[in-house]
C-alpha cells in the first residue's frame, strides 16, 4: 500500500492586511468637525479650506459643512 508522507503549507499563500485606505466622505455629504474624509498614503488629495491633514496623511474636517472635492 503506497503512503505519502504529511507536507508542510505552501509558503507562497501569505497575503497582508487591507489597510482600509481611501475616501470616506464624498463629495456633497456633510461632515461635522473630527470627520475622517480621505484616508490616505501620501499627498493624493491635498487639503482645502476648512480641513487637515494628520501626520498620515488623512485629511478630515476642523469645520461643520459640506464636503466639495476640486481640481
Amino acid at each position: 500500500m503506497a503512503h505519502t508522507k504529511a507536507q508542510g503549507s505552501v509558503r507562497g499563500n501569505r497575503d497582508s492586511i487591507s489597510k482600509r485606505l481611501g475616501v470616506k466622505l464624498y463629495g456633497g455629504e456633510k461632515a461635522i468637525a473630527g470627520n475622517i474624509i480621505v484616508r490616505q498614503k501620501g499627498t493624493k488629495f491635498f487639503p482645502g479650506d476648512g480641513v487637515m491633514m494628520g501626520r498620515d496623511y488623512t485629511i478630515f474636517s476642523i469645520i461643520e459643512g459640506i464636503v466639495k472635492f476640486k481640481i
